[in-house]
C-alpha cells in the first residue's frame, strides 16, 4: 500500500492570524481552532485539495521557505483580484530574485512566501492552490521518493522540474523546482503523511527508509502524534500515527 499526504504545516508565531488569512485568501473555513494549532481546509469535504495546518512555534524566520504554494488564477483579471485581496489581507510584495515574471510574489503575515500565477493550462481544475512547490537540487530523485511517499505518480520531470498528481487527475500538484539553495535549519514549512487504517505502521516505516526517507525522532514529539522523518534532501516531515492526527515537528 502507500502513505497518503494529510496536510501542508506552517510554523507560525500567531497561528490564528496567519491561518486566518489563508482561509480569506482561498474561501476555505477554519476546522479546527486551538491556542496551539488551527487548521484550514477547502469547504467541498469531497475535495482533494490538502488541508493547512498552523502550528505554535517560536523560531524566527532567517531565510526563504524551502516550501511554498503556488495559488491559481482564471484570468489576468483574476489574478489581479487575487493579489488586491492578499495584499489588503496583509501580505506584501517581496523581491527574492525572480526578477521579470508574469505571476507576482508576495509573503503572508508571518513572512511566508507565495505566488500568485497568471493563468496556466496545467491549473485550470486544480482548485485554489495550484501547487505545493518544493525547492531541490535533483527535481527528478525528490520527485521519486515523494512519489513513495504520496502514492502519486510523477506526470512529468527534468533537470529543472518535476511534478506529481494525484492518480485522479484532480487537486493541487507537487511540483520539484531546481535551486541552488542550501538547506539552513528546520524547516517552517513542512509536509505531513498518514497511513492508511489498513496498512501496518512498521511496514510503512520500512517502505520510506528504503526509499530514502532517515528517522530523526523515533518518539514524534511527546510521544504521542508521529513519527518525524528527513527526506533525501533533509525536508523534514512527519508520518502521523493516524489517518485524523496531525505533526508538531
Amino acid at each position: 500500500m502507500s502513505t497518503r499526504l494529510a496536510c501542508v504545516v506552517f510554523d507560525a508565531d500567531r497561528p490564528r492570524i496567519v491561518a486566518d488569512f489563508w482561509a480569506e485568501l482561498l474561501g476555505w473555513a477554519v476546522t479546527i481552532d486551538r491556542t496551539d494549532e488551527v487548521d484550514v481546509a477547502a469547504p467541498d469535504p469531497d475535495g482533494l485539495e490538502l488541508a493547512l495546518t498552523f502550528l505554535s512555534a517560536k523560531r524566527a524566520k532567517d531565510s526563504k521557505n524551502r516550501i511554498h504554494l503556488d495559488l491559481a488564477s482564471r484570468s489576468l483579471d483574476h489574478q489581479r483580484v487575487l493579489v488586491d485581496r492578499a495584499l489588503t489581507l496583509g501580505a506584501r510584495h517581496i523581491d527574492i530574485g525572480q526578477g521579470t515574471v508574469p505571476w507576482v510574489v508576495l509573503a503572508d503575515p508571518e513572512g511566508n512566501e507565495f505566488c500568485v500565477l497568471e493563468p496556466r493550462e496545467e491549473y485550470v481544475d486544480t482548485g485554489a492552490v495550484a501547487a505545493i512547490v518544493i525547492d531541490t537540487h535533483d527535481p527528478v530523485r525528490l520527485a521519486e521518493f515523494w512519489s513513495t511517499a504520496s502514492g502519486w505518480p510523477i506526470a512529468h520531470g527534468s533537470a529543472q522540474v518535476a511534478g506529481l498528481r494525484s492518480a485522479t487527475g484532480l487537486g493541487s500538484w507537487l511540483e520539484f523546482v531546481r535551486t541552488p539553495d542550501v538547506k539552513r535549519g528546520r524547516n517552517r514549512v513542512h509536509l505531513d503523511l498518514a497511513s492508511f487504517p489498513a496498512d501496518d505502521p512498521a511496514a510503512e516505516v520500512a517502505r520510506l527508509r528504503a526509499a530514502g526517507a532517515t528517522q530523526v525522532d523515533t518518539n514524534g514529539v511527546g510521544g504521542t502524534l508521529g513519527l518525524v522523518f528527513a527526506d533525501p534532501e533533509t525536508n523534514e516531515f512527519c508520518l502521523l500515527r493516524t489517518a485524523s492526527d496531525y505533526s508538531t515537528i
